[in-house]
């Protein structure tokens, strides 16, 4: 299992209005935008991404960072050989995404997710 990605999320009542202030400040794109959730990005040859959203989507609460993987069910596995089991999921989301969520040892919400 590889790790693909690593993106922060920041906690946003109206995620549209706060992506609106980095898109209009920093020069961010939106690249997804479910109401929820925003995804901005930069430019492609320099990757940039963010993510604003007012929760976790399917009821959850808002993870502090997204770790992407290349294999779920390998990080499940390492998960739980470290004796923690997941507080959400895993489940597939009707965005696209296959994912569980975990609390860290400091206690910190993680979404670890692989796109399906």
């Amino acid at each position: 299992m590889q790790v693909t990605r690593i993106i922060p999320n920041l906690p946003a009542p109206d995620p549209a209005v706060l992506a609106a202030f980095y898109r209009d400040v920093f020069g961010l794109t939106v690249e997804f935008d479910m109401g929820w959730i925003v995804f901005l990005a930069g430019p492609a040859e320099k990757p940039v991404r963010m993510q604003i959203a007012s929760g976790g989507g399917s009821g959850t609460e808002l993870p502090a960072v997204s770790i992407g993987v290349d294999d779920l069910d390998e990080a499940l596995a390492r998960v739980r050989s470290a004796g923690v089991e997941p507080e959400y999921g895993p489940a597939v989301e009707p965005w696209g995404v296959h994912r569980f969520h975990l609390r860290d040892p400091a206690g910190n919400l993680v979404n670890v997710v692989t796109h399906i």
